[in-house]
C-alpha cells in the first residue's frame, strides 16, 4: 500500500474501543506513540489503569483493526502509568498514596471485607502497587484474612508504623495492635482518631491504590472518611436481598451527599450452585444489585457466586485471588478490579499531579 502516515494509523485506531473505559483508544489518549518504518508499524499504548489480563485482547483488537486496513506488519506494546485522581476539596493528600478507594456496605454480613481484600489483591495481580487499610475498629478482619494476624508492626526511626505485608500487599489494621479476642470498647471520637492515626502514621510506600475496608453503616467512621481522608472513589457491596439493598442505597446516598464518586456496585452471594447436583438457586434473590445500579445511574461492576471456597479461603488467610489466581472466581474479581480502576481514570487528575513552575 502507499506510504503510511500517522494520521492514517490514528484514524484506524479510532475504531478500537477500550472495553473498560468504553472510549476509543485515540480519544482516551491511550495511544502513546506511533512509529512507521516502511510497511512496519509499531503502536505504543499507555493505559491509565492496571489491566494485565486485558493486554492480550487489546493487542489483538489493535492488530486486527490494522490488518483489516491492509497493515499486516504491526507490533503493539502496552504499558501502564497510574495517576492520582481528584478527591474531596480541602482534604490533605496522603504522601506516597495516589488513590484511595473505599469499600462500603449499608449493613454487615454481605461479604464486604471479603470483597475488599480480593479487590485489593486483584488490583495487585493486574499490575498495581496496592495497600489495604482495615477501618473497622470494632471488628477488624483483614489480619486474619491476609494470614498475618500474629504479626505486629515495627516502627521506623521517625516513630511511624511500618505496614504489615500480606501476600505482597501493604496493610494496616487495629487488629495488629491489640489481641484478636480483645473488644474495642471505645466511643466514636476515639474510633475516628484511631482511624486517622493508622492512615497518617503508617509509613506507606509507593501505593497506586489503597483499598479501605469500612465498617458497615453510615456512622462516625464514614463521616471521618469523607471529611478528613482524601478518597478518590467508593465501591458499594450488597447482596440481592431486599433488606440488604435498602441499606446499600443508604450507603450510596451518603457518598453522593459528601461528594465522593461512586465507582460502582458489587453484588455478592448472587447465585448458589449445588456442588452435588449442579442445580442453580438464587437464595438471596435475583438481579437486585444490577437493578440498584441502573436506578442510581452507576456502574454494575459484577456479581460473585455464593461459594463455600470464597469463605474458607479468607478464613485460612489465603483469599481466593491469592489461592487460585487463575480460577473462575479470581477472574471475576480481576474483572471488577479493571472496571473500578478504569472508571477512576474518567475523573479529573489530582492537582498535585501538575508540574510546578519555577521562574529564574
Amino acid at each position: 500500500m502507499a506510504d503510511l502516515t500517522q494520521d492514517q494509523i490514528e484514524k484506524i485506531l479510532e475504531g478500537v474501543v477500550d472495553i473498560y473505559t468504553e472510549i476509543d483508544i485515540v480519544s482516551s489518549h491511550a495511544v502513546d506513540s506511533i512509529t512507521i518504518d516502511g510497511d512496519k508499524v509499531t503502536v505504543d499504548i499507555l493505559l491509565g489503569y492496571p489491566a494485565q489480563g486485558y493486554h492480550q485482547a487489546l493487542s489483538s483488537a489493535i492488530t486486527d483493526a490494522l490488518s483489516a486496513a491492509g497493515i499486516n506488519n504491526a507490533t503493539v506494546n502496552i504499558d501502564t502509568k497510574i495517576a492520582a485522581y481528584s478527591t474531596q476539596k480541602g482534604v490533605d493528600i496522603l504522601p506516597e498514596v495516589k488513590n484511595i478507594i473505599a469499600v462500603a456496605s449499608g449493613k454487615g454480613g454481605v461479604g464486604k471485607s471479603t470483597t475488599a481484600v480480593n479487590l485489593a489483591l486483584a488490583l495487585q495481580a493486574e499490575g498495581a502497587k496496592v495497600a489495604i487499610l482495615d477501618a473497622d475498629i470494632y471488628g477488624p478482619s483483614q489480619p486474619r484474612m491476609l494470614g498475618v494476624s500474629k504479626l505486629r508492626p515495627d516502627q521506623s526511626a521517625e516513630g511511624k508504623l511500618l505496614p504489615i505485608l500480606g501476600h505482597g500487599m501493604q496493610s494496616m489494621s487495629i487488629g495488629y495492635l491489640v489481641d484478636e479476642e480483645s473488644p474495642m470498647i471505645w466511643r466514636g471520637p476515639m474510633v475516628t482518631q484511631a482511624l486517622e492515626q493508622m492512615l497518617r502514621d503508617t509509613l506507606w510506600r509507593g501505593v497506586d491504590y489503597m483499598v479501605i475496608d469500612l465498617p458497615p453503616g453510615t456512622g462516625d467512621t464514614q463521616l471521618t472518611l469523607s471529611q478528613k481522608i482524601p478518597v478518590s472513589g467508593s465501591v458499594i457491596v450488597t447482596t440481592p436481598q431486599d433488606i440488604a439493598l435498602i441499606d446499600a442505597k443508604k450507603g450510596l446516598k451518603m457518598f453522593e451527599k459528601v461528594n465522593i464518586p461512586i465507582l460502582g456496585i458489587v453484588e455478592n452471594m448472587s447465585l448458589h450452585i449445588c456442588s452435588n447436583c449442579g442445580h442453580e438457586e438464587a437464595i438471596f434473590g435475583k438481579g437486585g444489585g444490577k437493578a440498584m445500579a441502573e436506578e442510581a445511574g452507576v456502574n454494575f461492576l459484577g456479581a460473585l457466586p455464593l461459594e463455600m471456597e470464597i469463605r474458607t479461603d479468607v478464613d485460612e488467610g489465603t483469599p481466593t485471588v491469592a489461592k487460585d489466581p487463575d480460577g473462575r472466581v479470581a477472574e471475576i474479581y480481576k474483572e471488577i478490579a479493571r472496571k473500578v480502576a478504569a472508571k477512576l481514570t474518567q475523573q479529573d487528575k489530582a492537582m498535585g499531579a501538575f508540574p510546578s513552575i519555577t521562574i529564574e
